[in-house]
């Protein structure tokens, strides 16, 4: 029903007299989404990430009585063990998808937001499971950034002080891009330094604004 009423909300987005061009950053786990989104920022587009709107979400009463009522071992007190939690949902699909339908709502109503109140011609959002939540209707345009699955494994490793046991878990439960159609949307590969990024970016976001 939530998903139904957003899919309402982004069409009437798009039927705004301004035009304004809502797009999608996606992509695996490590794939370098949050990058792009901050070479994005600096072009001077707004900019947000699903991510940042579930860093507070677990201070929400009722998302914290729901987490609290589902997975009693991973509260303490008044607040939610997000590692343990992590730990429990990335191993169980079912939990995963539980978890999933408590959070999502929440973080793509806030995304709605944001998008909604952005100034100028696009806004860009990262989201990390467009696809798997069926999402992707919302948005005019989706880059998704691909990256190979080794350097990601060693990044998200390196930067979220994982085993690469938990890093899998973590990557099983999302598209397996490599095998995914994707060649209707706008493919960024990550596969180069810094500057190569910079370059793809600029070049894509050229594209997508001048249409």
């Amino acid at each position: 029903m939530f998903r139904l009423w957003l899919m309402c909300i982004a069409g009437k987005i798009g039927m705004k007299q301004n035009k304004k061009l809502y797009v999608a950053v996606t992509g695996g786990i490590g794939s370098g989404k949050s990058a792009v989104l901050k070479e994005i920022a600096r072009m001077g587009y707004p900019t947000c990430s699903a991510d940042t709107f579930a860093k507070d979400m677990y201070e929400r009463k009722e998302i914290f009585a729901a987490v609290a009522r589902l997975f009693p071992e991973c509260v303490d007190g008044n607040t939610v063990d997000r590692k343990k939690l992590a730990q429990t949902v990335f191993s169980d699909r079912e939990k995963l998808s539980a978890l999933n339908h408590i959070t999502h709502p929440f973080i793509m109503q806030e995304t709605l937001r944001f998008m909604q109140n952005a100034e100028g011609n696009a806004v860009f959002a990262e989201i990390p499971l467009l696809f798997e939540g069926g999402y992707e209707k919302m948005f005019d345009r989706i880059i998704v950034v691909m990256r190979a699955k080794a350097a990601r494994l060693h990044s998200v490793v390196e930067r979220d002080a994982l085993t690469e046991s938990e890093v899998l878990d973590r990557m099983k439960n999302q598209i397996d891009y490599e095998n995914f159609p994707i060649s209707e949307h706008t493919v960024l590969y990550n596969d180069g330094d810094l500057a190569a990024l910079k370059k793809q970016v600029a070049e894509i976001v050229h594209e997508i604004v001048a249409k």
